[in-house]
C-alpha cells in the first residue's frame, strides 16, 4: 500500500502526538486563552465580522481554540478534527474555560455521516487543506454545510510557502499539487524541540485549484487578500516587525506568506 493510501491514519497518528506537546507549548499559550485571550487574529475577526448569535462550522478545529474564541464572540460552533486526542483536549478545554461548544472527532470527508445540519459560516484557517488530497470533495463539504446566503471565511498559509525547503533557502517543492509529499518530521511547529518524530502525508495546492474548485460548488468569490506577513510565528528564520506580524528575516516583505477569501454560497 502506498503511504498516501493510509494518510488518514498517518495524519491522525502525527496530530495525536503533536497535541500533547502544543498544549503545554508557548506557542498557544493556553494560560493566556483560559485568562481570556482570544486567539482569533485580525486577519479572521475582520473576515469574520459580528458573529454574535451565528452558527458556524469550523473545519479542522484541532483542539479547538479558535472555536471557543468564537464562541466567546457569541457565536454557536461546531468544530471538527481528525484526531481524537485533539477532540478529548477540545471538550476539556470547553468545560476549563466554561465556554460551550459542540466537536465532532472524523475524517472531513466523512462528516455529512456525522452531522446533519447548515450552518450560516463555515470556517477554517492556517495549515488545512494541504493535509486533504481533494480539493474538490473539500469545496463540496464547504457548500453542503452552509445554508443559502452563508458564508465561507478562509485564512490559509500562501502555496508559496510550501514551495520552499524548511530554512527558506531555496525553492523545494512544486507550487502546484505534485502527488502527496510524504516526510518524516521531527519536533512540531508549536515546540521545535519537542522530542517526537512523526510520519506526514501532505499535498500543495495553488490557489486556482481552491478558487476554481469553491466555484464549481456553487461559491461566490466576494473578497481575495493576500499578505506579506503571517500571523503566526510557526516558520524558521522568523522576525517580529509589528506586534503579532511575523515574516522570514531573509526575505523581508518579499514573499506572500499568507492569503484569505470570503465566499457566499448561492
Amino acid at each position: 500500500m502506498k503511504k498516501e493510501d493510509n494518510y488518514i491514519a498517518i495524519n491522525k497518528q502525527l496530530w495525536n502526538n503533536k497535541t500533547n506537546y502544543h498544549l503545554i507549548s508557548r506557542f498557544y499559550d493556553l494560560p493566556a486563552f483560559l485568562a481570556g485571550k482570544n486567539s482569533l487574529t485580525n486577519i479572521e475577526l475582520e473576515l469574520l465580522g459580528d458573529v454574535s448569535g451565528k452558527s458556524i462550522l469550523h473545519l479542522q478545529c484541532h483542539f479547538g481554540q479558535d472555536t471557543l474564541s468564537l464562541a466567546r464572540l457569541g457565536a454557536h460552533v461546531t468544530g471538527i478534527d481528525l484526531s481524537d486526542a485533539s477532540i478529548e483536549a477540545a471538550r476539556e478545554l470547553s468545560e476549563q474555560a466554561e465556554c460551550a461548544a459542540e466537536f465532532i472527532c472524523c475524517n472531513i470527508y466523512d462528516l455529512p455521516q456525522h452531522l446533519d445540519k447548515t450552518f450560516d459560516i463555515v470556517f477554517t484557517s492556517y495549515g488545512t487543506i494541504g493535509w486533504l488530497p481533494d480539493l474538490e470533495k473539500w469545496a463540496g463539504i464547504v457548500s453542503h454545510y452552509l445554508k443559502p446566503g452563508g458564508k465561507f471565511v478562509f485564512a490559509e498559509f500562501h502555496p508559496v510557502v510550501w514551495m520552499m525547503d524548511y530554512d527558506f533557502t531555496k525553492i523545494e517543492y512544486n507550487y502546484f499539487k505534485d502527488g502527496a509529499i510524504v516526510e518524516t518530521e521531527s519536533g512540531t511547529y508549536a515546540d521545535k524541540s519537542a522530542p517526537i518524530k512523526d510520519e506526514s502525508v501532505s499535498w500543495n495546492h495553488s490557489i486556482s485549484e481552491v478558487l476554481n474548485n469553491l466555484i464549481k460548488k456553487n461559491l461566490v468569490i466576494d473578497m481575495f487578500n493576500e499578505y506579506d506577513y503571517s500571523t503566526q510565528n510557526c516558520f524558521n528564520g522568523t522576525v517580529e516587525f509589528e506586534p503579532g506580524k511575523y515574516r522570514i528575516k531573509r526575505h523581508g516583505n518579499k514573499l506572500p506568506l499568507v492569503y484569505a477569501l470570503v465566499a457566499t454560497k448561492k
